[in-house]
């Protein structure tokens, strides 16, 4: 792989519950598990990171997709839920849904465009046969 970015991130304190910097300070968060894993709640967690990174990530992938099809998209969006549960095997694992609404675009261009950032898609490609990812395209 030829190397155009590379993000540092350091986590301390006891990772769930403790706090997360970029090497550039831009992000600096308190973290705390959800209330549902038996936290306070009180702060960030990594599948909301995860969840916001995905989202943004397949964003900017959709509309360089829709650009090289010069196809024009305007206040389009996308959702990410990552769901964490146990694998049946003493550990966890992770499922992501993506909700695409790309407005005046009909449902078939819509999907197919959608499954097209879905190829070029880093985080995509690094789940890809990992974890359960569905992308669903909604017209709100």
């Amino acid at each position: 792989m030829d190397t155009l970015y590379t993000a540092e991130a350091l986590s301390t304190g006891a990772g769930r519950d403790g706090r997360v910097v970029t090497s550039d300070g831009t992000l600096d968060l308190t973290l705390a598990p959800p209330k549902e894993l038996g936290g306070s709640g009180d702060g960030t967690n990594p599948e909301q990171l995860f969840a916001a990174g995905y989202a943004a990530c397949f964003h900017s992938a959709l509309q360089g997709v829709a650009r090289q099809r010069k196809i024009v998209i305007q206040d389009s969006s996308v959702g990410g839920r990552v769901r964490i549960g146990a694998n049946g095997e003493g550990g966890f694992q992770l499922a992501v849904e993506l909700e695409v609404v790309l407005p005046g675009i009909g449902p078939d261009q819509a999907q197919e465009l959608a499954d097209a950032a879905h190829q070029v898609c880093p985080y995509s490609n690094a789940t890809r046969g990992n974890i359960d990812v569905t992308v669903q395209v909604s017209d709100d």
